[in-house]
């Protein structure tokens, strides 16, 4: 068309030109036809898309466009995908050359950073020949609602390592028990040896003989993440919120306490505690299935939390001593001090750690070189922010809270860590 337009151009000033004219859009005319002949002579295109049954948050998820077509010729298909909106993808397409009547396959991967309900829309394939003067639109209507889930395809991963206890790649630790947490397994008779304590004296008076009780390490031990929804958890770095690095932390910390015979329980809150934010702490095989579920549903009010109805709700629906995991954040001191005496008061009935983030961002900039006193300013003031987190980690240790200070891209892994080593020590 460009051609016609020039040759038509040109033969306004050179008239012997305009022989070709003619000539040129006959043959234009020509092309045209055929390619639209070729085109719209009875195919049938066949379209699916093979999408999972869930989402993974914050991983890969593969995603494939099955595309079988019954031309008697190779074509080009430019391949457009309606993505949800939540992605903001805004030129997303494929082009691939298929043969006749071979399936052909393409593949691509999504990451999503927003738990929730993605909608798919339908998949458009514009069609063209080797002419490729025209191209014909087919779309398939393969719409399709998949919710977004924390990162369940972690689990078996984290679960593999903690077992084998191989998350801790750097060097070894000796991790002396501090304590002795016992369960009693059954009575035997008395052998030279035992310990003395453990003599069971109704059972020796009804065989007339020395019994004893054999106890054996208790494995099955109440771990509860607790996780703060409030403001302060919605800072985002590398494209998660606090709170979603948290919420996917607690699914791989909950599988992995399960895998090591723990009973898994899980509590959110923020100004208020929900009947649906509070999880009994069980063993059961359909436990982690609650807590995906409930995690899956967590949003924020971007409110203050309320630790104080946070510690009442822990006093009366924890009745046994519990590993406590409270993942939350602190920015400045004063935000500490309102809330520890509650926090005092929760370890003083249960083992309490408490989990808050480095802000990565601060750090990057406190370590920049400065040119100029705007620079230097900014840096100050990075550094004097990086000193105060150092301040509440001392405090809270300084209150016998124990304390885990982490990068939010650190967070599952350091706290599986820190829960192997509380396992290890048997600080229950």
């Amino acid at each position: 068309m460009v051609v016609l337009i020039v040759i038509n151009i040109v033969a306004f000033f050179i008239p012997f030109i305009q022989v070709v004219v003619p000539v040129a859009s006959l043959l234009f005319i020509f092309f045209l036809g055929l390619d639209v002949l070729l085109l719209y002579t009875k195919p049938q295109l066949t379209i699916t898309r093979k999408t999972p049954t869930r989402l993974s948050n914050s991983e890969q998820n593969n995603i494939s466009v099955h595309i079988t077509h019954n031309y008697k010729f190779a074509i080009s298909a430019q391949v457009i995908d309606e993505l949800p909106e939540q992605l903001q993808y805004r030129n997303f397409s494929i082009i691939k050359n298929i043969l006749p009547n071979i399936p052909t396959t393409l593949h691509y991967s999504l990451t999503p950073l927003l738990r929730g309900v993605y909608n798919f829309g339908n998949t458009l394939v514009y069609v063209s020949t080797t002419i490729g003067i025209v191209q014909r639109k087919f779309s398939a209507g393969n719409t399709v609602n998949i919710a977004c889930y924390p990162a369940y395809k972690q689990m078996q991963r984290y679960s593999l390592l903690a077992i084998s206890n191989k998350l801790t790649t750097q060097g070894s630790k000796l991790i002396r028990k501090i304590g002795q947490s016992n369960e009693f397994e059954q009575i035997k008779e008395y052998v030279k040896g035992d310990d003395s304590r453990n003599i069971n004296w109704k059972a020796s008076a009804r065989k007339n003989q020395l019994m004893t009780n054999y106890y054996t390490d208790e494995k099955s031990q109440p771990i509860y993440c607790i996780i703060n929804k409030g403001r302060t958890m919605q800072q985002t770095f590398v494209g998660l919120t606090l709170l979603d690095y948290a919420i996917n932390a607690t699914l791989m910390l909950s599988n992995v306490a399960l895998h090591k015979k723990d009973r898994a329980g899980l509590i959110t809150y923020s100004n208020t505690i929900s009947n649906n934010s509070f999880l009994q702490a069980t063993s059961r095989t359909t436990q982690l299935q609650y807590i995906i579920e409930i995690l899956y549903k967590q949003q924020t009010n971007f409110l203050e939390p309320d630790t104080e109805k946070l510690y009442a709700t822990i006093r009366t629906q924890i009745k046994q001593r519990s590993l406590l995991i409270l993942f939350t954040n602190f920015e400045t001191l004063n935000a500490l001090e309102r809330e520890l005496p509650y926090l005092k008061k929760i370890a003083k009935y249960h083992v309490l750690l408490v989990i808050f983030f480095e802000n990565t961002e601060l750090t990057a900039l406190q370590q920049m070189p400065t040119t100029n006193i705007e620079q230097v300013y900014n840096k100050t003031i990075a550094s004097k922010f990086v000193y105060e987190k150092k301040l509440i980690h001392k405090a809270l240790q300084q209150n016998g809270i124990l304390t885990l200070l982490t990068t939010p891209q650190q967070l599952t892994t350091a706290a599986i860590n820190m829960y192997i080593e509380l396992k290890n020590r048997l600080v229950l």
